[in-house]
C-alpha cells in the first residue's frame, strides 16, 4: 500500500521532557523525529501531538514542539490516544486514514494507539527510527508485535520519498537535504 499525502496525518506521541532523558538513544530519536518533522513540513503534511500527564511528565520538548505548526497538544491519561475523545475528534476532521507515527514509549502508547487505529479502520505507518522505549527490548518486541498486526512498518527517510512522489520538484530538494 502506498502512503499519499492527500490522504495522510502524522502523529507525535508523548515526547516530553521529564521522560524523554530516560529513553534509549533518546538523541538519535530526537534528531531523527526532527528531520521527520521538518520534512512533514515541507509536504504539508498535518500533525496531531499528545501528551501523556502533563503534570508529571511535562510539556513536549522544545525541540520537537518548534516544529509544529499552530502546536497545540491534546492531554491524555489513557495509554492509547484513542482512549481520549479530543484525539479521535482531530483525526476525523482531518480526515485522513494514513497515521505516521512518531514517539514514545513504543511498547506502551505508542503500540497501544496503534492497536486501537487498526481496530477503528485506520493505516498506522511506524516510523521505526522515530520510536523508543527506555530499555531497547521492549521497543523490539513492540515493533514485532506491530509488525505481526500488520502495521506499515518504514524509516523516515523511506516515508518523506514515498510521500514526495517524484524527483525534481522543490519539495524533492528540501528533501534531499534534510536527508543527507
Amino acid at each position: 500500500m502506498r502512503i499519499i499525502s492527500n490522504e495522510t496525518v502524522a502523529l507525535v506521541i508523548d515526547i516530553q521532557k521529564n521522560l524523554f532523558p530516560h529513553i534509549d538513544s533518546h538523541n538519535n530519536l530526537q534528531a531523527n523525529c526532527k528531520i521527520l518533522l521538518s520534512g512533514l513540513n515541507v509536504l504539508d503534511i498535518p500533525v496531531v501531538v499528545t501528551e501523556q500527564y502533563p503534570k508529571g511528565l511535562g510539556s513536549t520538548i522544545k525541540e520537537i514542539s518548534n516544529l509544529i505548526t499552530n502546536f497545540s497538544p491534546i492531554e491524555k491519561l489513557s495509554f492509547s490516544c484513542c482512549g481520549e475523545k479530543k484525539f479521535l475528534q482531530a483525526l476525523h476532521e482531518h480526515g485522513k486514514r494514513n497515521i505516521i507515527i512518531c514517539g514514545i514509549e513504543a511498547h506502551v502508547c505508542v503500540l497501544q494507539t496503534v492497536m486501537d487505529l487498526i481496530e477503528r479502520g485506520y493505516h498506522p505507518v511506524i516510523i521505526e527510527d522515530c520510536v523508543s522505549s527506555r530499555k531497547p527490548s521492549d521497543r523490539e518486541t513492540a515493533l514485532k508485535r506491530m509488525a505481526r498486526e500488520g502495521v506499515i512498518i518504514t524509516t523516515y527517510e523511506s516515508i518523506l520519498f514515498e510521500l514526495c512522489e517524484v524527483a525534481g520538484t522543490e519539495q524533492f530538494r528540501q528533501i534531499s537535504k534534510l536527508v543527507k
